[in-house]
């Protein structure tokens, strides 16, 4: 075979893979929203999304409190999750040690991405959720309310999905602040600035795209995470009150009822997949346009 023969060839190869890729994604994609569409069809987009009780028996199939649930869940795992995997990043990039990162630092955050979401759920289930219930009892608003006092909800959902999201948010935002022009940091240490304050003056605000990917990254991970926010939730399917309420997730919600749903129900079950689903394509948009701005 000739050598333009052959270039052809993997051309059209890599291009094959590109497209089975892409017909994959068109394919899960059709088949969800042709399985769910039938119940916004009949009861209202507005009805199914913004509707507050979800019981499949009475034919009540309001996702607000899943929608709820999940946003509250993740919210909460930013606001631990993000500042610890941003102060990692910048010392990773920054001021560790080569030995320590290469030896220690990095293989850590490698088996952390590896670990199971399950073994992350039974963490929370024996670890997390026990210290929470000993604080929720020990508040008297909550000590006689076992829906606020059990140790399951959004706190420790919270507290698992910021431990999951790390990997994520710390790699990519290593990544961005590494890639910031030598010249920058050079420039700020010639002018008189002291290493710290080149740190959080001149490099992160030129990486703060990059940082910013890396979050929404992780807010996508935060989302789509099924079975470790099954075992710490709690898994009620209501509007939380407080932080300390349990809550049901849209991966949960679909995850707990899938096995034993039929007809109508099985819809909208598919009906929670294209709510998650825009969710998730909404993150990877924001994610791409982010990382595709450049430095500074």
């Amino acid at each position: 075979m000739k050598r333009a023969q052959r270039e052809k060839y993997y051309k059209l190869m890599l291009l094959a893979s590109a497209m089975v890729a892409l017909v994959v994604i068109v394919l899960i994609g059709g088949f969800i929203f042709k399985e769910g569409m039938p119940v916004f069809a009949k009861y209202g987009l507005s009805n199914v999304f913004w509707g507050r009780k979800w019981q499949p028996s009475s034919q009540l199939y309001g996702l607000w409190p899943m929608v709820v649930g999940t946003v509250y869940i993740t919210l909460g795992s930013l606001m631990v999750g993000v500042p610890l995997g941003v102060l990692t990043a910048i010392f990773l990039a920054e001021l560790a040690p080569k030995k320590l990162v290469s030896l220690v630092i990095r293989p850590a955050i490698e088996l952390l991405a590896g670990i199971p979401s399950v073994v992350y759920g039974l963490f929370g289930m024996t670890t997390i959720v026990p210290v929470i219930r000993k604080i929720a009892r020990s508040i008297p608003a909550y000590a006689d309310e076992p829906t606020l006092s059990s140790g399951y909800g959004i706190i420790a959902g919270s507290i698992i999905l910021s431990i999951m999201i790390l990997p994520t948010v710390i790699n990519v935002a290593e990544d961005a602040i590494r890639s910031v022009p030598r010249e920058y940091k050079e420039g700020s240490l010639a002018l008189g600035a002291t290493h710290w304050q080149t740190i959080y003056r001149v490099i992160v605000p030129a990486a703060s795209s990059g940082i910013m990917a890396g979050v929404v990254l992780g807010m996508g991970r935060a989302l789509g995470e099924t079975m470790a926010i099954i075992m710490v939730a709690g898994n009620a399917p209501i509007v939380p009150e407080s932080i300390f309420s349990s809550v049901r997730s849209l991966t949960g919600n679909i995850a707990i009822e899938m096995a034993y749903s039929s007809g109508e129900h099985t819809q909208a079950l598919f009906a929670t997949g294209i709510i998650l689903f825009v969710f998730i394509m909404i993150i990877n948009s924001l994610a791409m346009f982010l990382a595709k701005k450049e430095v500074g």
